[in-house]
């Protein structure tokens, strides 16, 4: 495999000018993770969501939840006190809990190999992270298509590049490279292409200790001892089985002191039963086996709760996004998490059905993305890029997405409240039936009073028309790539860079032999 060269820095139009400005958005953009500064939205009073953690409790006790595949985790399961029956393994009504709370974190820094991008993850913050894994690429030059490597490439520099994402991770499958090599090229390309936290590959037991190898090359191995430098995200194979796969990718980043995610995905009337609040239950339920299990394996290891809770179609069968029980889903979580004592991770970014950036995409993302960031989530995957239900990966969808990011962001911006915030200079200066277009204080804040946005269009008809009349995915189609063009490709030390790429071949290598 040729890494792809750097493009030299130069832009120019419209689009390159859109492109600057979304690269130096308002400071609180800048910031690796967001802060919130506002009352989170909750649904459920006491009542209401010890309902569902006693019935979560009964799940368990009555039900149990499959490990499949692993004798040592139903050793350990037993060893701390739960009833094991070949692979499924019942645990009595607060166990999971109490191992949890005994040792989980509440919080915890994710550190990144540039230091300014470090997240803070749990407590009120909010850490917005792209689309990760879809196998199909769009954009509106040519269509829908499986991913190559020059589409990871791309998407992964707008990602670097877009200032409201704080994370970066796989944002479409490498299709052009064979299974068993792809994390070996996708861990590679996030510490060379970006300086973000990354996030680490669960394929397989071989794809976690390669990609901490990876890691140890490029942070150090004791810093790695001590500190977490991945984000893991672990699926539970809802309902009620953790199979081996993930099983094994946990077991390797927790015992390794690294951020594991447990996270069920649950399309209600699916995967999980046709009422949210039966599938919240379920939800909790594997959130606990999985997340004591992290405990229990590293006492104080890093671990969240994660949530994917929807509804499908009940005329098709497809999966539904920006629905009120998805809604009601994602807020109730982040109460049942912030309850257990763990941060919340979501796959509730800016997710859809809709297979282009149309008026669909943009209502489903823009209510689903707004629901987790005002319900308290901590973790907001697929903020920006996501089509088709998770199968594409949009370029134009990445930067609309970015906007809608962005504004939020800039709701949680404190009201300035100082002298010139209060602006009574201006009132008493423009005084009744005039305009304040040419007041001093309008004079002094009009470049930074109000969000910029990056692609909507407020100009006239006819400025709009005289420039080709575009629509919202044109004129994202032109910002993307004038991106890609400014990019620039973030230093690292030419010693280790040259072990991360010596490590990756001879594993390539390795892995082609059969040795």
């Amino acid at each position: 495999m040729i890494d792809t060269p750097d493009k030299p820095s130069r832009s120019g139009g419209r689009a390159g000018r859109r492109a600057k400005r979304q690269a130096s958005s308002s400071p609180a953009s800048r910031e690796p993770y967001v802060e919130r500064n506002f009352p989170l939205f909750r649904l459920l009073d006491e009542d209401g969501l010890q309902t569902i953690e006693r019935n979560a409790d009964i799940i368990l006790r009555d039900v149990g939840m499959v490990f499949s595949g692993d004798p040592e985790v139903l050793l350990i399961l037993a060893a701390a006190g739960a009833r094991v029956e070949g692979e499924r393994v019942y645990f009595e009504p607060g166990m999971c809990r109490e191992i949890i709370q005994a040792t989980a974190p509440a919080d915890f820094t994710q550190h990144a190999r540039n230091p300014a991008n470090s997240l803070h993850i749990g407590g009120r913050s909010a850490v917005f992270s792209t689309v990760g894994g879809p196998p199909f690429v769009h954009d509106i030059d040519k269509g829908r298509r499986y991913a190559t490597t020059e589409d990871h490439l791309n998407l992964l520099k707008i990602g670097h590049i877009l200032p409201v994402l704080h994370a970066t991770g796989g944002p479409c499958e490498l299709m052009d490279v064979p299974i068993p090599e792809r994390h070996l090229h996708g861990t590679y390309y996030q510490f060379r292409y970006s300086d973000k936290a990354i996030h680490g590959s669960v394929r397989s037991a071989t794809a976690a200790k390669d990609t901490l190898a990876m890691a140890r090359i490029v942070f150090g191995e004791r810093y790695l001892e001590d500190n977490i430098c991945i984000y893991a995200g672990v699926n539970t194979n809802s309902p009620l089985v953790l199979d081996d796969t993930m099983m094994a990718a946990l077991k390797i980043y927790a015992r390794a002191n690294q951020a594991v995610l447990v996270s069920p995905y649950i399309l209600a009337g699916a995967m999980g039963p046709v009422s949210i609040a039966g599938s919240l239950a379920q939800q909790l339920a594997e959130a606990l086996g999985g997340l004591a299990l992290v405990q229990l394996l590293r006492p104080g290891a890093a671990c969240a709760m994660g949530t994917f809770i929807g509804s499908i179609s009940m005329q098709s069968g497809a999966p539904a996004f920006g629905t009120p029980e998805s809604i009601k889903g994602i807020t109730i979580a982040a109460e049942l998490a912030r309850r257990l004592g763990v941060p919340l991770s979501c796959a509730g970014g800016a997710v859809t059905a809709s297979k282009l950036p149309d008026a669909q995409a943009a209502f489903e993302s823009t209510l689903t993305l707004q629901a987790s960031f005002y319900a308290g989530v901590n973790y907001i995957s697929h903020c920006a890029g996501w089509l088709e239900g998770g199968l594409t990966t949009g370029y134009e969808k990445m930067i609309i997405d970015a906007d809608i990011c962005s504004i939020l962001q800039g709701f949680n911006k404190p009201l300035d409240l100082s002298e010139e915030g209060q602006a009574m200079d201006a009132v008493r200066e423009v005084g009744p039936g005039s305009h304040y277009l040419g007041a001093a204080h309008t004079m002094r804040n009009f470049e930074t009073a109000f969000w910029k946005p990056t692609v909507a269009d407020n100009n006239t008809y006819e400025q709009w028309a005289s420039e080709g009349a575009p629509d919202t995915a044109k004129r994202a189609n032109g910002i993307w790539k004038a991106m890609l063009v400014d990019y620039q490709t973030p230093a690292m030390d030419p010693g280790i860079h040259e072990a991360l790429r010596d490590y990756r071949d001879q594993r390539l290598k390795e892995i082609r032999t059969g040795e």
